[in-house]
């Protein structure tokens, strides 16, 4: 199952299968973060614990080391607040097929902690620059410091261009009505010195606004898994508030939660379309513009009339 998913050139989904494995892996080590972001809900969240227990994180890696896993280290929180981040990275990395990246806002990217993550063997960095001014980058990226992060990433590009490591930098910025302007030149200054430069939409988190489901299936889950601190699984990456927990890694191994009765039976109501009958999924429009095969959606409700022909 090496294509979990076969898109037409016209953007349609014509196939949708789970890997046998996870292929992708998050895990919240900690709950902490330098920015209060308006599009996050790390600012409002109120679970816990703020830490997770070593025992748990060697855990998760232990149950799928040689499956080829990309580990990212982070969820709902900032990676580079995490003080083991380069110790969770080197035993990730011990693992030969595995890969290791983070999603970062790049302000704490001192060079103390950029050179500890290179020498770790992190394989690719994700720095999100939201805007090409302190004026729009500060509207995002509300608490960190536009000059410190394009130094911290400048210096970052050097430390490992200087080392020869072979991490890949990707710069990206959210599309906003803040920055369009600067778009144009935010890509002619970062595309020279990263190895990849994107405008990304931005997404909506689920139950923040929306107010009736999307009824379609979800690309999401095809072959991730996602772990709080607390070592439980939710459905989804984007469940800050654990409206769709699928296990628990402290009595299951990972592969027991990916193969189990309740993702088993998330999976099957997502391939019929029916978020509304997953309370995570029923307020979430992810992928309300994707085209599924099968599924006729109408102009007016979004809604999803039928689904024939789709297998579950």
């Amino acid at each position: 199952m090496s294509n979990p998913r076969t898109i037409a050139a016209d953007g349609t989904v014509h196939e949708l299968r789970y890997t046998e494995t996870p292929k992708f892996l998050q895990i919240e080590t900690n709950l902490a973060c330098n920015a209060k972001c308006p599009f996050c809900p790390y600012s409002h969240m109120d679970r816990g614990p703020k830490v997770m227990e070593d025992w748990v994180w060697r855990k998760i890696v232990d149950d799928t080391r040689g499956l080829g896993v990309t580990y990212r280290p982070f969820l709902i929180n900032e990676p580079l607040s995490e003080k083991r981040l380069p110790e969770v990275i080197r035993y990730m990395k011990q693992d030969p097929t595995a890969k290791v990246e983070i999603n970062s806002n790049g302000g704490l990217l001192t060079e103390p902690r950029a050179r500890a993550i290179l020498e770790a063997g992190i394989d690719l960095v994700r720095l999100s620059i939201d805007g090409f001014s302190p004026e729009s980058h500060g509207q995002a990226r509300v608490g960190v410091n536009y000059a410190k992060v394009v130094e911290n990433t400048n210096r970052f590009l050097e430390l490992r261009n200087a080392g020869g490591y072979q991490t890949i930098v990707e710069v990206r910025c959210i599309d906003m009505p803040a920055n369009r302007a600067e778009q144009p030149a935010y890509l002619e200054y970062w595309t020279p010195r990263a190895d990849r430069v994107l405008i990304v939409p931005l997404y909506q988190w689920p139950w923040s606004g929306q107010t009736a489901p999307v009824r379609k299936p979800c690309l999401k889950i095809l072959d991730e898994i996602f772990f709080y601190t607390s070592g439980e699984a939710p459905l989804c990456c984007w469940d800050e508030a654990g409206r769709g927990i699928v296990g628990d890694v402290k009595t299951q191994s990972v592969l027991e939660i990916w193969n189990g009765a309740e993702m088993s039976a998330m999976r099957t109501l997502l391939n019929r379309g029916r978020r509304d009958l997953i309370t995570l999924c029923s307020r979430c429009d992810a992928y309300k513009d994707v085209e599924f095969e099968g599924f006729k959606t109408t102009a007016a409700t979004g809604q999803v009339p039928s689904a024939a022909g789709v297998e579950v």
